[in-house]
């Protein structure tokens, strides 16, 4: 069993600018990968309203190594004020698949 493996939820408010902070996050090794999931419909309370925006969900797999770096690699570039990243560890997986993501994500 190697380093754990971490899954980030982030929400991004349109397709280019979450293709952008997954090639970024991926290009640096700080990510394995990132899926751009469309089509989600946020409903939340914002500075005393009650706000609704179409949002595109991305799901990161990094390591635990990685976390803060991609985090910080995500705050650099997202346009929100307070953008949406949590982060969550795997349980259990594939083990090839999250062996796949720890070599994605050490550096060369």
């Amino acid at each position: 069993m190697g380093e754990r493996v971490f899954l980030l939820y982030v929400t991004f408010p349109d397709r280019v600018t979450a293709e952008a902070g997954v090639r970024s996050a991926v290009e640096r090794r700080l990510a394995a990968c990132g899926n751009l999931v469309p089509g989600v419909r946020s409903i939340y309370r914002w500075k005393g309203a009650v706000e609704t925006a179409d949002e595109v969900l991305v799901l990161f797999k990094t390591t635990e190594e990685n976390l803060a770096a991609v985090r910080q690699c995500i705050l650099d570039a997202h346009p929100y004020e307070v953008p949406e990243i949590v982060a969550t560890p795997i349980a259990e997986g594939n083990p090839a698949y999250l062996e796949w993501v720890r070599e994605s994500c050490r550096p060369e």
